[in-house]
């Protein structure tokens, strides 16, 4: 573990730190500041030649700021003759920008995935990308780790009998599934129709929820439009209770508002991304940590074992 070393940009300190504190490692230092104009300033405090380099930095708000950061502090690592860096990209911003949806438009997910590339990343430990497939954008080994394992403790913990997994889009379909099949509970779909970015509208339910706990899967929760008519669509049908797992809490606009007045009783995210001020006062939001899930990652990566158990 000598040739460890592990950084931070200044995108989720604490999550570093609880990373830290799991591997029985400090924190590298590293100065990250901007000029006046907002350039960025990077400057890495301690020798790091020949040394496995793990930089944690995820990519939510603001987004370019610490999507630059996180590209400058590869090149820094490169420079300065580390053996190998590895991304760790909690959150992959972007990630939703993974296909032409229309003409003329970019691939923004796979633009990224080349920057990274190119500043130095040797390797990206990721987790719940928002695509399966972006994994192919990198030419370089990526590890999509999933928050599933802590998901399902949760659950098994808190809820028993006449669980129903809910996945408020198609897409979830799969996802949604697999943990019903890992809680021994029943699926049911959101029939959703999408009229524009970031609005949703929650058509139908597909599936028997009356007189069931629900519980609704998804990979990211941004403006909280999908999961909100999700909920309410849910709770018209006769479910009983109505909560929600989320691994990213993006919760930008109007997401805080609309979850408190929604039918949701609790809503659980990891610590992917940080909340606001606003979201950590919400008595309906509650944070699980994915420190351990991280670190273990880590460790397996630099030791050379296999990290298929935390797929699982």
């Amino acid at each position: 573990m000598s040739k460890l070393a592990i950084f931070s940009g200044n995108s989720n300190p604490r999550l570093a730190e609880r990373i830290c504190n799991y591997l029985n490692l400090p924190l590298g230092g590293a100065k990250v500041k901007t000029f006046s104009d907002g350039e960025v300033q990077i400057e890495i405090d301690e020798n790091v030649r020949a040394k496995d380099v793990f930089v944690i930095q995820s990519t939510c708000r603001p987004v370019n700021d610490n999507l630059v950061e996180l590209l400058m502090m590869l090149d820094a690592f490169r420079r300065s003759s580390a053996w190998r860096i590895t991304a760790v990209i909690p959150y992959y911003g972007y990630a939703r920008q993974d296909k032409k949806v229309a003409p003329r438009v970019p691939i923004s997910a796979k633009v990224v995935a080349n920057l990274i590339t190119v500043a130095g990343a040797s390797r990206v430990i990721t987790m719940d990308l928002h695509a399966g497939q972006i994994q192919g954008f990198f030419d370089t080994p990526v590890d999509n780790l999933f928050a599933a394992p802590i998901f399902i403790q949760y659950i098994r913990d808190r809820f028993q009998d006449d669980l129903v997994i809910v996945s408020p889009d198609a897409g979830g379909v799969e996802r949604a599934r697999a943990y019903a099949k890992r809680v021994d509970a029943s699926l049911a779909i959101i029939d959703k129709r999408r009229e524009k970015p970031n609005e949703a509208r929650a058509m139908a339910v597909i599936g028997d929820v009356t007189d069931k706990v629900a519980v609704i899967l998804d990979d990211m929760c941004d403006t909280a439009g999908t999961l909100t008519e999700a909920a309410e669509a849910i709770a018209k049908k006769g479910a009983k209770e109505v909560h929600a797992c989320c691994s990213h809490p993006v919760l930008s606009g109007p997401a805080v508002d609309r979850i408190a007045d929604s039918p949701l009783k609790s809503l659980v995210v990891t610590d992917t991304i940080p909340l606001s001020e606003n979201a950590s006062n919400c008595n309906k939001i509650k944070v699980l940590s994915i420190a351990e899930l991280v670190g273990e990652a880590i460790i397996r990566s630099h030791q050379g074992d296999s990290v298929t158990s935390l797929f699982v």
